[in-house]
């Protein structure tokens, strides 16, 4: 049986070249399991390592052998963040997945400000206040954010946030292309689900380099916009009535 399936809440953390955030990511989400433990949601981290090419793999192994609740995934090779999100949540068999990103700028313990509103939502998401980031990456995260908005109508204010929730049986329907880290909540909405957004703090990076740049912060996002427009013309959803298969 997959391990994840004896928690409730699987925080999926995508790693590419991140080795001098390992560590801080181990003692950070060290000390938060036992709260959300203690909260009534047991809760697993699974690392998910994009084909790192420096010794972010090592590290990976070393912490997952050291905490009883950390795991991780290795994928053959460099896949890209939309791909290393897709293993994660096929990996997960816990009722509720989640998502941060390894370079800690979120913090896991604002998974406590979502985590409540899963009751009535089947994803909630952190919209990123006080925003510690350059002017050229705040600019062109709201031109992208705006141009999203006006292409899928999702009423998304920060999909660019890397703290979101899940239920995990609406997230492994989530149709899946390069990019689709900019539409998780368009392409759960297409399943007639309803998206919760919070406030969370945010923070500077303080080791590692950023993956993103002007160009793909922009021109990707523009370009997978016109992707999603055909795609939701044709996406399929379906629900089963019964059936004899058991």
């Amino acid at each position: 049986m997959n391990k994840t399936a004896a928690y409730k809440f699987t925080i999926v953390v995508p790693v590419y070249n991140e080795e001098d955030n390992i560590y801080a990511l181990e003692e950070r989400l060290k000390a938060y399991l036992p709260a959300v433990h203690a909260a009534g949601a047991p809760a697993c981290v699974l690392f998910v390592n994009d084909g790192s090419k420096d010794a972010s793999p090592e590290r990976l192994r070393e912490i997952c052998a050291r905490n009883p609740h950390f795991y991780y995934l290795d994928l053959a090779k460099n896949s890209g963040l939309s791909a290393a999100m897709k293993a994660g949540i096929d990996a997960s068999f816990s009722e509720y997945v989640g998502y941060m990103d390894a370079d800690l700028q979120t913090a896991p313990e604002d998974f406590d400000l979502l985590l409540p509103h899963m009751a009535e939502y089947e994803m909630t998401m952190g919209i990123r206040t006080g925003r510690k980031d350059s002017f050229v990456k705040n600019m062109s995260s709201r031109i992208a954010n705006g141009f999203r908005r006006m292409m899928t109508h999702d009423g998304i204010a920060d999909t660019g946030c890397p703290l979101k929730v899940l239920r995990t049986d609406y997230a492994k329907r989530i149709p899946f292309f390069t990019g689709m880290h900019r539409f998780l909540p368009a392409l759960i909405q297409l399943q007639g689900a309803r998206v919760k957004q919070v406030p969370v703090r945010h923070f500077p990076r303080v080791a590692g380099k950023s993956k993103y740049h002007l160009w793909n912060r922009l021109a990707g996002p523009f370009m997978d916009c016109f992707a999603y427009r055909w795609m939701r013309k044709r996406y399929i959803d379906y629900r089963t009535a019964g059936d004899n298969l058991r």
